[in-house]
């Protein structure tokens, strides 16, 4: 059966929306296989590269919140071109950094067009697909962005392997170009017809207690430098308290807490962030255990780390299937636990295991963590008016990358620790076994949580019946 034009559309606006996430997960990942090498030419420890992640995911957590008020004023056809302009050009800035310092100063750049671009996009997508087609249209726009996951590690590895690690940066390039061009064909052009005012105190206040808490935690995983992770830190907790004091009194707060009433929202937000902790923390350990517990090249270790992406690309063709048979709420609880696993079995990697069981493993993880989370990023929105899109996608964004940022902090905190306690210089194969247990019990407690939505959550969108409860006699 030929699509209806509604579907046609839809589908092309969340292919040409994810070219953007394609760049921004393709970068990710060809940077997190180049980690090791590029310590290396800057002369500092392998474990100190975990801020070029974390400095990236926290202009993302700072510049976020602004998003949806930028597109709702400007348009998001203009602000969407901007920011692939602007991620394009940090990318460029990137590969010419001769020190970590000026490698972290050039992805907070980086991260400031990545902050408008991903949320834009998806507020796109949100507000030109209907409720009935939300699921269908994530999975299409999930579907170019996981390709990035997947060829990134192999690409990367190739690249830092037989190249330098200099020319990773410069594969945004025709990308952004790409992007550009389709947005500006056929994507169009949404604005809110509400206009509220931006919330300055508010963006100063959140974006100070993000900034401090994830580089406070950053600082503190490596386990030397307490002076500086401490103060952070209160500076961080004083700022996010004084936020929530003072947004429950506005409106037009932005992040808005009143989002949290909705049962749906909360829960996705919530267990979602347990569950990031783990995922989070994979672009980090994986290739690291690789090159360092195994000694293999970046390029043997990208041409085995990817397999975790192309099990995330094959769920996008079941999602649908698979949460109309069971609803988001059996999804959500029992594939918890199967993502988990998958996660926690990293820890029994050797470099004696066949080639073949790690490729399986990988697969499986991959498989299962990107159902979570595709059931986590729709059943989000089942609830929400469409005039409050735009600050959910804003509100969910935030936490998303906030908690992303902590898994790679955890990681991090974990292998240092590990490395400490069993006298290693750097973190061997023992260490890493200890950080993907550690890692992987933060999403044992996302399941229960999960637990507490209707049978009936976001039936619209999945299309899935929960069975009436039987007549009392």
């Amino acid at each position: 059966m030929s699509s209806t034009p509604s579907q046609s559309r839809v589908r092309t606006i969340a292919l040409i929306v994810a070219c953007a996430l394609f760049m921004e997960q393709l970068d990710a990942t060809v940077l997190a296989t180049a980690l090791p090498s590029m310590a290396r030419s800057f002369g500092v420890r392998p474990l100190h590269m975990s801020i070029a992640l974390t400095a990236y995911l926290l202009s993302l957590a700072v510049f976020i919140p602004a998003s949806g008020t930028i597109a709702d004023r400007f348009g998001t056809k203009r602000v969407f071109n901007a920011a692939i302009i602007f991620f394009t050009l940090g990318s460029i800035l990137c590969s010419q950094t001769t020190s970590l310092p000026l490698l972290v100063a050039a992805r907070l750049i980086q991260g400031m067009g990545g902050a408008m671009m991903v949320p834009v996009g998806r507020i796109i997508l949100l507000r030109s697909a209907p409720k009935s087609e939300l699921v269908s249209a994530m999975a299409w726009f999930l579907v170019p962005a996981l390709v990035g996951p997947v060829v990134g590690p192999p690409l990367g590895g190739f690249i830092t392997t037989y190249l330098s690690w200099r020319w990773i940066f410069f594969i945004n390039i025709p990308i952004g170009i790409l992007g550009c061009i389709l947005s500006t064909l056929l994507i169009p052009d949404i604005r809110s017809d509400q206009r509220t005012r931006f919330d300055l105190p508010g963006f100063v206040l959140s974006g100070l207690a993000l900034a401090c808490l994830t580089f406070g935690f950053t600082v503190a995983s490596r386990g030397t430098e307490w002076t500086t992770a401490v103060p952070l830190l209160v500076i961080g907790t004083l700022a996010g308290t004084a936020y929530v004091i003072y947004a429950r009194r506005r409106t037009n707060a932005i992040l808005d807490l009143r989002l949290m009433r909705v049962q749906t929202f909360r829960i996705s937000t919530i267990a979602g962030s347990l569950s990031r902790i783990t995922w989070g923390s994979v672009p980090f350990l994986l290739p690291m255990m690789m090159q360092l517990g195994f000694g293999m090249t970046a390029a043997a270790s990208g041409a085995i780390t990817f397999m975790a992406a192309a099990g995330a690309m094959l769920m996008k063709f079941t999602a649908g299937p698979l949460l109309k048979r069971f609803g988001f709420r059996r999804v959500l609880i029992w594939n918890q636990l199967l993502a988990t696993l998958g996660i926690a079995a990293c820890a029994a990697f050797t470099p004696g295991w066949p080639r073949a069981a790690i490729f399986t493993v990988l697969l499986a993880a991959g498989f299962f963590q990107s159902l979570q989370f595709t059931a986590y990023n729709t059943i989000a929105y089942a609830d929400l008016k469409p005039d409050r899109m735009s600050a959910a996608t804003s509100f969910y964004t935030v936490f998303q990358q906030l908690m992303l940022s902590m898994g790679i902090c955890v990681a991090a905190g974990t292998l240092a620790l590990s490395a400490h306690i069993f006298g290693h210089h750097e973190p061997d194969l023992l260490d890493f076994r200890v950080a993907f247990i550690v890692v992987s019990i933060a999403s044992l407690f996302a399941g229960p949580l999960c637990a507490k939505l209707p049978p009936s959550a976001g039936e619209e969108m999945s299309g899935h019946h929960s069975r009436p409860a039987p007549a009392k006699a």
